[in-house]
C-alpha cells in the first residue's frame, strides 16, 4: 500500500520528511500546500499541490492510497467527505499533528488497515497511536480486521455492525468454519475470548460463517475466501482499459466475481507495468511479482514458449506467476489463453484461517 502524505506548513513538511526516511518498508509520497516547496539535498521531492486540498483527496482515494494528513482533523474531513463510499471500498485516512505527536486513523481503521498504520507511524516516530474504534479500546474479536487478516471477503457488510454489537456486549459469538479447513489444535488455542467455533455445515443459525460453498446457511455475517490467482503477462504499453476487460471476460467465463481474486501476479520486469498498477490500484487487489529464476522453480506442465524464453528469461510467465502466488497446494484452473498482447491463467488457492494471536 502506498501512503500519501499532505502537509501545509513548514514545520508539517519538515515531520513528513522524517516519515518518509524512517518509513521505509512502505512507499511514501509527500505533498503539501506550503508554497516552500522545494526538492532536498537527498532528491528526496515534496510535490507542491496546486489543486484544492479535495481534488488532490480524490486523486488519492481513487487510486486506493492510503492519505496522511499532516493537520487540523477538519481539513481532512471536509477533504474526504464527498468521496466516502462505505467501510469495505474507502481508502485509510489518518491524521497527525504537524508536532508529531499524535497520529488518529479517521476512516477505514480495519478493512482499509488506517488502525494498523497509524501504529506502524506512531512506532517510527515515537508518536502515540489515537485508536478510537471499540473492538480496539476494550481487546475484543472484530470480524472486519478477522476477515481482512484472512483474505476473506465480506458478503454483507451490514452483519459487521451485529457481530461488533453482540460482541461489546459481552455475549458470545458462534463461528463456523467449512470443513477441510478447520483449525489444528494450536490455532484453536488463539481463539479470542467470546468466540466458540461452531461445527460446520451449521445446523442452527450462527453469527459469522466462513466458506466458500453457495448453499445457503442462517448466519449474521457471510465471509468467502479470495481463493483465486490472475497469473498474467503482456506487451509493454497495454493500457489498464485493455487489461481491464480481457480478465473481466476470463473470469466472467469462469463464473468467478472480482472479490474471490486474492492477488494478481507476474514477472519481476513487469513490476513497473503501468496499466497493471491501474488496474489492481483501482480493484484494491494486490499485485506481486516474481523474478525469472523463481518462476523456472514452479512445478508443472506448462504451455512453453521459446520466444518467451529468449525474451524474459523464463518459458511461461502467467500460468507460472499463478501458482507461485498460490504457494503450496494451488491448482491451475484456466490454463494460458493469449489475446491481443496479453496472456492470463488463473489458480486457485488453498485457504485456511487463523486468528494471528487475537
Amino acid at each position: 500500500m502506498k501512503l500519501s502524505i499532505i502537509s501545509f506548513t513548514e514545520t508539517g513538511k519538515k515531520l513528513s520528511q522524517n516519515i518518509g526516511k524512517k518509513g521505509k518498508e512502505i512507499e511514501i509520497h509527500l505533498f503539501s500546500k506550503s508554497k516552500t516547496c522545494i526538492t532536498n539535498e537527498k532528491n528526496e521531492s515534496i510535490l507542491y499541490v496546486e489543486t484544492s486540498i479535495g481534488d488532490w483527496a480524490r486523486r488519492q482515494m481513487k487510486e486506493k492510497n492510503a492519505l496522511l494528513f499532516i493537520g487540523a482533523c477538519g481539513i481532512a474531513v471536509r477533504a474526504i467527505a464527498p468521496y466516502i463510499r462505505d467501510k469495505l471500498h474507502d481508502s485509510p485516512v489518518l491524521v497527525m499533528d504537524e508536532k508529531g505527536k499524535y497520529v488518529i486513523p479517521i476512516l477505514s481503521g480495519h478493512v482499509g488497515g488506517a488502525n494498523e498504520m497509524a501504529r506502524y507511524l506512531a512506532q517510527k516516530i515515537g508518536a502515540e497511536p489515537v485508536i478510537t474504534t471499540a473492538t480496539d479500546i476494550q481487546g475484543k474479536f472484530a470480524v472486519d480486521l478477522f476477515a481482512k487478516n484472512n483474505h476473506l471477503y465480506i458478503v454483507n457488510k451490514d452483519g459487521i455492525v451485529k457481530v461488533s454489537s453482540k460482541i461489546l456486549a459481552g455475549k458470545e459469538i458462534t463461528l463456523s468454519i467449512e470443513e477441510g479447513n478447520n483449525m489444528d489444535k494450536k490455532e484453536k488455542a488463539h481463539v479470542p475470548e467470546g468466540v466458540t467455533i461452531a461445527p460446520y455445515p451449521p445446523m442452527e443459525p450462527v453469527d459469522v460463517l466462513v466458506t466458500s460453498k453457495e448453499e445457503t446457511f442462517d448466519a449474521s455475517i457471510l465471509l468467502r475466501p479470495k481463493e483465486y490467482v490472475i497469473g498474467m503477462g503482456c506487451k509493454r504499453g497495454k493500457s489498464s482499459v485493455e487489461i481491464g476487460d480481457f480478465i473481466l471476460k476470463k473470469i466472467d467465463e469462469l463464473g468467478i466475481s472480482m472479490a474471490q481474486i486474492w492477488a494478481l501476479s507476474s514477472i519481476s520486469l513487469k513490476q513497473d507495468e503501468q496499466g497493471i498498477i491501474e488496474w489492481c490500484q483501482k480493484e484494491g487487489i494486490p499485485f506481486l511479482t516474481y523474478t525469472a529464476q523463481e518462476l523456472e522453480e514452479v512445478q508443472g506442465n506448462f504451455k512453453t514458449s521459446s520466444f518467451v524464453k529468449n525474451k524474459v528469461g523464463v518459458d511461461n510467465v502467467c500460468e507460472r506467476a499463478a501458482l507461485k502466488a498460490c504457494g503450496l497446494d494451488g491448482k491451475l484452473i484456466y490454463e494460458k489463453c493469449s489475446f491481443n498482447g496479453m496472456t492470463i491463467a488463473i489458480a486457485k488457492r488453498k485457504w485456511k484461517v487463523r486468528f494471528y494471536g487475537e
